[in-house]
């Protein structure tokens, strides 16, 4: 997949320097893969969820942060639309962001 923007991850774990390696690990991961539809990627990471307009939701290093990307199967494209700590996911709407 590729992924936009590895920015916004920096961005992040520039802040939360422990999420920089939980959120390596899952760009390396998610740069890899070939992913074709929501099952593929359940398959890798079981507890994504899925929302509506194409949205999963990673938990990231044991669910303190969570990472929301909009993702074009047919394009192979995954664009990072939010990345935040736990409180700070429960304060977005994150079908619409």
């Amino acid at each position: 997949m590729r992924i936009i923007a590895l920015s916004r991850l920096r961005e992040f774990w520039e802040k939360h320097p422990q999420a920089e390696i939980p959120l390596r690990s899952w760009y390396a991961d998610a740069s890899r893969a070939h992913w074709k539809s929501p099952a593929d990627i359940k398959a890798a990471y079981r507890n994504a969820s899925f929302l509506a307009d194409n949205r999963v939701v990673f938990n990231i290093k044991g669910n303190d942060y969570r990472l929301v990307v909009a993702v074009h199967y047919n394009r192979g494209l995954m664009f990072i639309r939010f990345v935040g700590t736990h409180q700070q996911y429960a304060r977005i709407d994150a079908s619409t962001i």
